[in-house]
């Protein structure tokens, strides 16, 4: 089974440094970046990877185009070279790989699409967040969920999963707009809309490496507006 780690950048070259030969240690990964016009040498160190590695791929982009037109063009650059499983992964550390083996034991029993959570069975388990971030994490959880119908998944907002091949081909990627929470959300609504099985692993979610967080309040405004565009079928 070919397996592919798409991952998004935008100066994250420290952290691509330390997350690329942990891994690589996975001999059964490939690994895209998916690289926004960083100024900060993030291609350069990919390219190096990229000479040492043929499992090391990456597509470079001209401009800060976002997270979801990033992901979707990963999805579709794997999609066309026959890969079969694909993971979401940020770049900035803040999900561990050991985690990977995980993801991959529940999609082979028979789940479409995997979502790390960092809310499973109650608990909180988020790395260097204050009580404000933690508050409004659980808040867009709670209110994508509670609109869509989603009641069964704690941590829809989560950017660490693994999707199944088929749920990427029956998902018009085409129409994919969104971008940070948005994304997520409406990667998981349309997934089981389709009748995809969606189920969540417990993760452990760590505060990015180095650089600077990429979340704003329009991302946020984003993914509240998507939620009820998805819930009236307008997207």
């Amino acid at each position: 089974m070919r397996i592919l780690v798409v991952l998004p950048t935008y100066n994250e070259a420290q952290n691509i440094k330390v997350l690329i030969p942990k891994l690589l240690e996975y001999d059964f990964l490939d690994l895209l970046v998916v690289d926004d016009g960083s100024q900060d040498g993030t291609p350069q160190v990919v390219k190096e990877w990229c000479g040492r590695d043929s499992r090391v791929h990456l597509l470079e982009r001209p401009c800060k185009m976002g997270l979801g037109t990033a992901y979707v063009a990963g999805f579709k650059w794997g999609l066309e070279k026959d890969y079969w499983l694909f993971f979401e992964m940020d770049a900035d550390l803040s999900h561990d790989p050991k985690d990977i083996p995980r993801f991959i034991e529940k999609a082979q029993e028979g789940y479409h699409v995997v979502i790390g959570s960092r809310y499973t069975r109650g608990t909180i388990s988020v790395v260097g967040w204050d009580f404000k971030r933690l508050l409004i994490s659980k808040f867009a959880n709670w209110y994508a969920t509670t609109i869509l119908g989603l009641k069964e998944l704690t941590d829809i907002t989560s950017g660490y999963r693994c999707y199944h091949r088929q749920v990427l081909e029956r998902i018009d990627l085409n129409s994919i707009k969104s971008n940070g929470y948005a994304f997520q959300i409406e990667m998981a609504y349309k997934a089981h809309r389709l009748g995809f099985k969606i189920a969540e692993i417990p993760i452990i979610f760590y505060e990015r490496g180095s650089g600077s967080s990429k979340m704003s309040k329009k991302i946020a405004l984003e993914a509240a507006i998507m939620v009820w565009r998805l819930k009236l079928g307008k997207a």
